[in-house]
């Protein structure tokens, strides 16, 4: 790979930093989203309450929005001069517009949709007669979920997982609005990718279109394959 590498005139740090840099943004992102998606996804079926349907469907608004809208509400509600960015300011002694911590945020906004439809399926799926039998039988509702719901849906959450991994490493409109292109810092590959190609270094640009590419096919490649299992 160095090899290859040096003879475009391209050092290991500059392809590698991005991609890095990308792969433990969507890791973290699709951590976050897992559990909080596969939480909400379980209380929103359990539960029927006043205005269900219109918290759902702004739950599945990043799915629709331009990544440049969501890039932008997230820059105000996350901001210096936002309540809850004063709060972060204060917190923490310093704002997480323009950090890792900005990118990690913007990749599980656009990643919760598909993690939380995905549970919702799978939690929407399971007979519910067998979880009550359960119940009658003396299980706890912790040892139902544990036992029972959570080997029922195993295979819905996983594939969730793994579609918010790779929606949140191809995130790029509101990553870049609120977490900025500071390379080493905050430059994930697509907007490596943007910069890069503004710059003509398309050499550069393919091998980080390539490797994403091949990154997000692994990913779908497995969802499909657990699909046809199931």
């Amino acid at each position: 790979m160095d090899s290859l590498l040096n003879r475009f005139d391209i050092t290991a740090s500059d392809f590698f930093t991005p991609v890095g840099l990308s792969l433990q943004v969507a890791i973290i992102a699709m951590i976050i989203v897992f559990i909080l998606g596969t939480a909400t996804a379980y209380f929103m079926n359990k539960h029927d309450f006043p205005g269900k349907i219109v918290l759902e469907t702004l739950f599945l608004l990043p799915i629709v929005l331009p990544p440049t809208v969501i890039g932008f509400i997230l820059l105000m509600m996350f901001g210096s001069s936002s309540f809850i960015g004063t709060m972060i300011d204060w917190i923490f002694d310093r704002s997480i517009i323009f950090t890792w911590y900005a990118a990690i945020l913007a990749s599980s906004v656009v990643a919760f949709p598909l993690m939380y439809q995905a549970a919702k399926v799978g939690f929407a799926g399971v007979d519910k007669e067998v979880q009550e039998q359960a119940q009658v039988d003396g299980a706890t509702n912790f040892q139902v979920f544990y036992k029972i719901t959570l080997p029922l849906v195993a295979t819905a959450l996983i594939s969730g997982g793994i579609l918010s991994f790779a929606r949140a490493i191809g995130e790029f409109g509101a990553t870049l609005m609120i977490a900025g292109n500071i390379p080493g810092r905050t430059q994930t590959l697509p907007t490596a990718i943007y910069v890069e190609m503004q710059s003509g270094n398309y050499t550069l640009v393919w091998l980080w279109v390539a490797s994403i590419v091949l990154i997000s096919f692994i990913m779908l490649f497995l969802v499909r394959v657990m699909a046809k299992k199931s």
